[in-house]
């Protein structure tokens, strides 16, 4: 197991944890029957080469001392089995647009500008309580065609000891979240959306924690 989350101490997780209201530790639905998060496609900009700096902090890149433009977002979570018991070890990747709603991706044709200091992609492995954390920026809203914006998300690949989810994680209070194809072809839908808490004591004053947990198959 990891000694800590990308740049980001464990101690500092885990008081960060705790600052939240025990998002983490006993929370709702622990150790109860769940459905798995629902499946979402994986999309076109799935990273063709991945990059070097694949640490927890995605707004800043190793050896660069440029930071990210956006919103900060401390995206925290939990893997959980079907029976709401932890995934330990499981493995979170994600990857997502920039503030300006571009990835960093080849086959991106948004005019919105890259971002030299974004990468848009990171991995990790779940703590002994299933949890994990990521910091990074609220990616932007994209258009796909004429007639089809896509709202800010996050998408996910996750794998724990025996099943994968492959979804998207979509923020609250989106106006864009009410006319998404995708985010509405689900009946599921309020089980795609993180909700908002506001920043632990450790954390920038500006920024905003999303929590999303997760649910894997595990039989």
């Amino acid at each position: 197991m990891e000694e800590d989350f990308g740049r980001l101490p464990r101690r500092a997780f885990l008081s960060s944890a705790l600052a939240l209201g025990g998002a983490f530790v006993g929370g709702t639905g622990w150790a109860t029957q769940r459905r798995n998060t629902p499946s979402q496609v994986m999309g076109p900009f799935y990273p063709v080469t991945k990059p070097l700096d694949q640490d927890a902090d995605l707004t800043a890149i190793a050896g660069s001392a440029g930071r990210a433009a956006g919103q900060i977002i401390h995206l925290m979570g939990r893997v959980l089995d079907s029976g709401g018991e932890p995934v330990v070890n499981a493995r979170v990747e994600i990857w997502q647009a920039n503030s300006h709603g571009r990835y960093t991706h080849p086959s991106d044709r948004n005019p919105a500008p890259l971002d030299p200091n974004f990468e848009g992609y990171a991995v990790q492995r779940t703590d002994e309580m299933g949890r994990y954390r990521f910091k990074t920026v609220k990616p932007g809203a994209y258009p796909v065609n004429e007639n089809w914006t896509r709202p800010p998300h996050i998408h996910f690949d996750v794998s724990g000891t025996v099943g994968r989810i492959v979804s998207q994680m979509y923020f609250e209070n989106e106006p864009l979240n009410d006319v998404d194809r995708l985010l509405n072809s689900t009946k599921r839908k309020p089980e795609l959306i993180a909700a908002y808490q506001p920043p632990g004591e450790d954390m920038e004053p500006d920024s905003v924690v999303a929590v999303w947990d997760v649910t894997v198959p595990e039989s």
